[in-house]
């Protein structure tokens, strides 16, 4: 299988379409998901990480975390992120999940190496930030082995369809 990146705007539903794909596909699958944290107010604090094979929760990023690593708003939780995505990343599955590859994510030189080992195994699904990160993801999305697909609100639901047809 040739590496799946999906790519857009903020906001076009990336996340929707891999957990829409989850929910429909019977591959073996391992991974994470990221999720908005949102305080009593509806606004967003952070971003949490889901572990796909063991549901494991972590914090990818908080307004409140300590750490030499920001995004905006948003500090960076090197540990809490590595503890989840790096074992999932790992696993023996025949599809790893990544959402996402932006610029909190890249800060980690462990989940650069292990996304790497991934694919060139060829057998990734990831969403990938559409700007910004800089020449690692311009170099990422220009890989022979890469499918960039791009999302829109839109195509979203026709783009899982297809992605449900060609790799289960």
């Amino acid at each position: 299988m040739t590496n799946i990146m999906l790519t857009g705007f903020p906001r076009v539903g990336k996340t929707t379409a891999i957990m829409r794909f989850l929910e429909k596909t019977k591959k073996k699958c391992s991974g994470f998901y990221t999720e908005e944290i949102k305080n009593q107010y509806g606004r967003r604090e952070g971003f949490k990480i889901v572990g796909i094979s063991t549901g494991e929760v972590g914090t990818l990023a908080h307004i409140n975390v300590k750490s030499f690593r920001k995004v905006g708003k948003y500090f960076v939780d090197f540990e809490g992120f590595e503890a989840v995505a790096l074992p999932e990343m790992e696993k023996e599955a025949e599809l790893v999940i990544i959402d996402e590859i932006g610029k909190m994510e890249l800060f980690s030189s462990k989940f650069k190496f292990q996304l790497m080992h991934n694919l060139n195994i060829g057998n990734v699904l990831a969403t990938i930030t559409k700007k910004g990160g800089g020449n690692y993801i311009e170099l990422l999305k220009k890989r022979n082995d890469i499918e960039l697909i791009e999302l829109t609100k839109q195509n979203r639901d026709e783009v899982v369809k297809e992605l449900l047809e060609r790799i289960g």
